[in-house]
């Protein structure tokens, strides 16, 4: 648990930092494209447009869910997806491509996957404030239920920071471990009821009952039970305390590797 503190001690010491180094790597990401960090913007908008003519209007032509149209329905789940997804893959491999250069500078190895998470902040917020937009447009009324959002975010971030603690320092010790780690994202994106509703009743209640266990699952399901206004997060309480629980055991075991390996990083690599 000292180390699980210690690292979480490094993350707010050195916010300032965090803050201005991941606004630099928007800037430079994009810094010889004509659009610039718009690319950040428009990438996500055209793979939406894809999955809505694909599963929207294909499959889902005309139909509700949970008392809305598929396309609100549908970005309620997968704006919080595309930054979960860039995040879980952009800090496995944040040490790996910068450790290098902070082993010159005293620099905390363990802000790098910090940096990448908050770099794709600004995307996440303009994809949520889009969503909101479609789901007023479609009727959809702000309701008590919608503060619940503060703690799925919390949720969402203090995931993806113990996910990345781990998978930074496994991505170093293991170099195949990111080549699968994207494939396990591609399937979990299918999985985490993005796409299709779980609950639909055409899947059966075992099958449910096990992607239930995926945290993503959690998190998605966790958002639009928020702004669809169908309960509160304490009404699952074994889904609530198995997403902990797996969050407990990525900082926990992300935490030792990472401190047990980090001065030999460098040679690692």
């Amino acid at each position: 648990m000292k180390k699980v503190i210690s690292i979480i001690r490094e993350q707010f010491e050195n916010l300032p930092i965090i803050f201005r180094v991941s606004k630099y790597e928007d800037r430079a990401t994009y810094q010889s494209h004509y659009l610039g960090i718009a690319w950040e913007f428009l990438n996500p908008m055209i793979q939406i447009g894809i999955y809505y003519l694909v599963f929207g209007v294909a499959l889902h032509a005309g139909q509700q869910i949970d008392g809305v149209n598929y396309f609100a329905w549908m970005m309620v789940g997968i704006a919080p997806w595309l930054f979960i997804n860039a995040s879980v893959l952009g800090m496995s491999r944040s040490v790996y491509e910068k450790v290098g250069l902070v082993a010159k500078m005293k620099f905390p190895v363990s802000v790098l996957p910090t940096i990448r998470m908050i770099s794709q902040m600004t995307a996440y917020w303009v994809m949520f404030g889009f969503s909101i937009i479609v789901l007023l447009l479609s009727g959809v009324t702000p309701t008590i239920y919608w503060l619940q959002y503060i703690y799925y975010f919390f949720c969402m971030i203090v995931f993806l920071f113990s996910f990345g603690i781990f998978n930074s320092t496994i991505s170093i010790l293991a170099r195949d471990y990111y080549i699968a780690l994207q494939s396990i994202m591609r399937m979990l994106f299918y999985m985490s009821g993005i796409l299709f509703n779980l609950n639909s009743g055409s899947f059966p209640k075992v099958f449910v009952r096990i992607l239930q266990i995926n945290p993503f699952n959690y998190l998605v399901a966790g958002f639009r039970e928020s702004f669809l206004s169908e309960g509160w997060f304490f009404d699952h309480p074994t889904q609530l305390l198995l997403f902990w629980s797996i969050t407990l055991m990525f900082l926990l075991v992300g935490s030792h590797l990472h401190y047990k390996f980090r001065a030999h990083f460098v040679d690692l690599i």
